[in-house]
């Protein structure tokens, strides 16, 4: 089958308005997924034991389900204990909560490499324990995991094709529609291809950028 190029012309505006919900769902899921991260990272240092095991519980329960199966859980369950929530805030919170349980462990990595001794320092001057967190242990291990966190914030943009299953028009969904259109799945999905490409080579510049400005910091 002969390549035409007026196909993906025709396609592109609405490919690339797909790719923007596709960055808008990815960049609030990072967001959320970040603070479920420090949640579960501060719950975890609790001493009161059912906590801890209640935050290992939902870590081994997101990482060893398939994603998928967590949107369409997400999509469907919320309605059906009465709340009624639009499919693309449903899938955010899927990837959020998804990866909120990766960016915990990537955190605990972060942690373990800043010395104790600026701990025991900080609270043997009476610095409270949300200080001590707030100043302290989160600023440096968010610096120390900028690259790990990148490589997991590239596989949610990935992800985020698998909303298309609940119907969220970003990037995939988009590509689907117009395939079953135009029965031009080689230009299509080609192009697709492509600006996912763009939009994680964009990500992995940005957090260079971020890990320059990072090592100022350390310095």
């Amino acid at each position: 089958m002969k390549l035409e190029l007026r196909y993906v012309v025709e396609a592109l505006p609405a490919l690339l308005q797909g790719a923007l919900v596709t960055l808008e769902t990815s960049l609030l899921a990072v967001v959320l997924g970040i603070g479920v991260g420090i949640g579960l990272t501060v719950l975890r240092q609790s001493a009161f034991r059912p906590v801890e095991w209640a935050c290992q519980a939902y870590m081994s329960l997101m990482r060893g389900t398939p994603l998928f199966i967590q949107v369409l859980m997400v999509y469907y369950v919320l309605p059906a204990v009465g709340l009624d929530i639009p499919r693309f805030f449903a899938g955010v919170i899927a990837l959020s909560l998804n990866s909120g349980a990766y960016v915990t462990e990537i955190l605990r990595g972060g942690l373990s490499a800043i010395p104790r001794g600026q701990v025991d320092a900080a609270r043997a001057v009476g610095m409270p324990r949300s200080l001590v967190w707030r100043h302290i242990l989160l600023p440096q291990a968010l610096v120390l995991v900028l690259p790990p966190l990148t490589v997991e914030f590239t596989s949610l943009l990935k992800a985020s094709a698998l909303l298309s299953v609940i119907a969220v028009v970003e990037l995939t969904r988009t590509a689907q529609q117009i395939v079953a259109a135009t029965f031009r799945p080689v230009e299509l999905w080609l192009t697709t291809g492509v600006l996912y490409f763009v939009m994680c080579f964009a990500l992995g510049g940005a957090a260079r950028w971020l890990e320059q400005r990072a090592a100022v910091y350390r310095a």
